[in-house]
């Protein structure tokens, strides 16, 4: 059965809930109508290096949340060898996220968790540098920012704290 609650819902083409709410950068909603900032496609299906390339744009731009979809789609749609790493990249994105809104034992607790996914992708044979992706730099980007997090260093600006996935540019 029905109830207005449920008939008010945002619905996608296949009729799951899907909030219509504008979002912010850092993936908060906003009001309804209120500008926002455009959303990432679902369902993507790209190569892993447009992936690490539009997520890396994302990041940089500070949206993390954004680049966290990005890493979402590689992680559902890519081969089952590979999920570990494209499911902690999208750990560490959303640990950013939470930092940078200020939720310190989130973003530390993601950070951290996301590291450790990405390095134990790497040690299952993947070779650190896959991809092109810097998975030492990762890691130890991901450990530090953790670190600062908890020890209340301050906020977390999402452009200017986001990880070079590819090492020094």
């Amino acid at each position: 059965m029905r109830d207005a609650w449920t008939e008010a819902r945002d619905r996608d083409a296949e009729g799951r809930a899907r909030s219509a709410r504008p979002r912010d950068g850092l993936g908060r909603p906003l009001p309804y109508g209120a500008p926002g900032v455009e959303r990432q496609p679902e369902g993507v299906v790209r190569t892993p290096r447009e992936t690490v390339a539009e997520a890396q744009a994302l990041l940089d731009a500070g949206k993390p949340f954004h680049a966290h979809e990005v890493f979402e789609d590689a992680w559902k749609s890519g081969p089952e060898a590979e999920r570990t790493l494209w499911r902690g990249l999208a750990q560490l994105a959303v640990g950013l996220t939470h930092a940078a809104r200020g939720n310190v034992t989130g973003g530390a607790r993601l950070l951290r968790r996301g590291a450790g996914a990405v390095e134990e992708w790497a040690a299952g044979g993947a070779g650190r540098q896959a991809h092109g992706i810097d998975v030492d730099g990762l890691v130890l980007w991901a450990r530090e920012l953790a670190g600062r997090v908890e020890s209340g260093a301050g906020s977390v600006d999402a452009g200017a704290e986001a990880p070079r996935l590819r090492g020094a540019p």
